[in-house]
């Protein structure tokens, strides 16, 4: 029996409400309320302008009628248009896009309410939409498919609560923002012609693709050589020796970097005995220009030797003057002057290599090992750019990468096949990286990569290569082939301290943390002195193991080693200190991240993390949040 007061009829349902309403009241809300407040009055102004209705605006809602589902289809698409522009002028994160859907359906009118499940059916199909989506029932479709030049997207039949039959659902297809909100119909005439084109393009692209991945981003799998986890990388156990940097007795200032270059290939070439546990240039190089004894340098490094020399060069000539010292007693063990024209370098390396092996009782033949850095080189301007090469490379910095980078294109356009060239020069985009100095961060990687797979093409024995192709894997988050890389480059050099701090980081990265902490250490031990990155990595692992007081003093000594400009460890103090809950001290280093980078963001950061455990990185993100960094 029907009440007074109370009529049936069909009506075409508009429904609409806002995504995400709830982040943008957390957010802000007074500014959400303005702007809700500001689209209500538009969009009650557009179902005016249709013969529409408002009947009702609960919350973040507004339910309308119309007579004509043509007329409530147009008015939809209109809103989305007009909010579209607002939209436009509003920041990125106070953006308020509605959801819509349309139904035709039976409800029951009360003076000015509206009831039934015509309603309901509205509702539930809106809350399938995305934001800026017009989603409309099939009752609503039957009624205008032919009529308004507009296309859809069938979605099949959903079962909605509370609503016993299936709905069959359709999406409105719209540029929301374009010229009159209309979808762009496709010309049907025109699609065989363009379908050849198209596939034409696509087959183009295709080939395209493919050729510049093969020349920036291919690497081939590495070799397994420890598949069953059964190699211990054992630190050398024979004598311990430091070479300190070699003394420029040149008058020309600009010789420095020859100097240093002589030191850095006879502990690049020592360092491949296997049997003898060779200190890392950086903590050896901690002692240019300084007057200290060597029996300070022999307890602070741990060296049971010490060599130092001098060189003078002067046009065609070269004396060099080298003693190999004991730091316990500090007795000459042995010592050597060599004069030489400067063609005779690489042999005049190869006797003074020779002559401290025989000394130390370590076999060496015919003093190749120490060629592997400089293979092929037979070329003296060569290897003056090879030399100074690997000095502005050690120097750290965005210029003097600058300058590496430099010479080391030279070196390829005087021989392009030098491996340790395409070390560098991959090496040297890794670090415009590290630094934010690349314009195109993906042609940096990209670069960096073709300059691997070229050093292993050359070399397959350079370690540097194998690190270089490790860290690369790593950046991609293939983390087992990060790991069998970093383990090639130290079988293939015992003494490479920066490939065992970057297994111990790959480690941590494949979630495998207390592993990764014993080959950091391990690390330290070859470079007593190391860069800042050695005790970052350490706090990483530290971290990952849940040792935090361990952490933060490991991201403390980084800070002591690089005191300016390092962003790393403030960020990982912030996370660390999040995760403790000492807030205070968490938003003190999110304040430096600040003052380093005022752009920080921490959905950037977490990013570029290579790590297998999603966890660990939701929980890294959290701490950036707690400690008051923006997203």
């Amino acid at each position: 029996m029907a009440d007074e007061g109370f009529k049936r009829k069909l009506a075409a349902i508009l429904s609409a409400d806002v995504e995400g309403y709830s982040r943008l009241m957390d957010d802000n809300e007074e500014a959400t309320v303005r702007t809700l407040t500001s689209f209500r009055t538009a969009i009650a102004d557009i179902v005016q302008q249709f013969r529409g209705r408002v009947v009702d605006t609960p919350g973040d809602n507004i339910l309308t009628e119309f007579t004509s589902v043509v007329d409530a289809v147009n008015c939809a698409v209109e809103i989305q248009r007009d909010l579209a522009e607002r939209n436009a002028e509003l920041p990125y994160n106070r953006k308020m896009e509605f959801r819509i859907g349309v139904n035709l359906g039976d409800v029951i009118e009360e003076e000015d309410r509206i009831y039934g499940d015509g309603i309901n059916i509205a509702a539930r199909v809106e809350a399938m939409a995305e934001a800026g989506g017009i989603y409309i029932t099939g009752r609503a479709y039957d009624q205008v498919a032919n009529k308004l030049g507009l296309e859809y997207e069938y979605l099949g039949e959903h079962q909605v609560k509370n609503i016993s039959t299936p709905i069959r659902v359709y999406r409105v297809l719209s540029y929301p923002g374009a010229a009159a909100h209309r979808v762009i119909q496709a010309k049907r005439t025109l699609k065989k012609k363009w379908l050849w084109v198209a596939g034409s393009i696509i087959f183009i692209l295709l080939i395209i693709f493919v050729g510049l991945y093969w020349k920036y981003y291919y690497l081939p799998s590495p070799a397994e050589i420890d598949s069953k986890g059964k190699i211990t990388f054992d630190l050398p156990q024979g004598p311990s020796i430091a070479v300190l940097p070699f003394v420029n007795m040149s008058k020309d200032p600009d010789q420095e970097y020859f100097c240093d270059g002589i030191t850095d290939n006879i502990i690049h070439a020592l360092s491949h005995i296997p049997k003898l546990l060779v200190i890392a240039r950086n903590s050896s190089f901690a002692y240019k220009g300084k007057s200290v004894k060597v029996q300070q340098i022999g307890y602070e490094l741990g060296a049971h030797y010490v060599i130092e020399g001098s060189i003078q060069k002067s046009d065609e000539q070269i004396r060099i003057t080298v003693q190999l010292i004991d730091t316990g007693s500090g007795h000459h063990m042995w010592s050597g002057r060599y004069d030489r024209e400067l063609k005779d370098i690489f042999k005049l390396q190869d006797e003074i290599t020779i002559e401290i092996m025989k000394t130390l009782q370590i076999y060496l033949t015919e003093g190749e090992q120490i060629r592997r850095r400089i293979e092929g080189v037979n070329d003296l301007q060569i290897l003056s750019k090879l030399l100074k090469a690997f000095w502005y490379i050690y120097n750290d910095s965005k210029e003097s990468n600058t300058l590496a980078r430099k010479e080391v294109e030279e070196i390829i356009a005087l021989n392009p096949e030098i491996s340790s060239a395409y070390f560098l020069l991959g090496f040297s985009y890794l670090i415009d990286l590290w630094y934010g100095a690349c314009d195109y961060p993906l042609i940096c990687f990209g670069k960096a990569t073709e300059a691997a797979r070229k050093a292993l093409s050359l070399d397959n024995s350079n370690s540097d290569a194998h690190f270089l192709a490790g860290y690369i894997f790593l950046l991609r988050k293939e983390q087992d082939k990060a790991i069998a890389e970093m383990k090639r480059a130290i079988n293939l050099n015992p003494n490479n301290a920066d490939a065992y701090a970057n297994l111990g980081f790959a480690l941590y990265c494949d979630d495998r943390p207390t592993e990764g902490i014993e080959f950091i250490k391990k690390a330290l031990s070859l470079n007593p002195n190391p860069p800042s990155l050695y005790y970052l990595v350490l706090g990483n692992a530290y971290r990952g193991a849940k040792q935090y007081q361990n952490a933060i003093k490991a991201y403390k000594l980084s800070l002591k080693i690089r005191p300016e400009n390092n962003i790393f460890p403030y960020i990982n103090l912030a996370v660390t200190y999040s995760i403790l809950g000492r807030e205070k001290e968490a938003q003190a280093a999110g304040l430096e991240v600040l003052k380093l980078d005022p752009n920080f963001s921490s959905k950037q950061n977490v990013k570029t993390m290579p790590h297998k455990n999603k966890a660990l990185v939701e929980s890294f993100y959290e701490g950036l949040r707690k400690a008051g960094l923006p997203e």
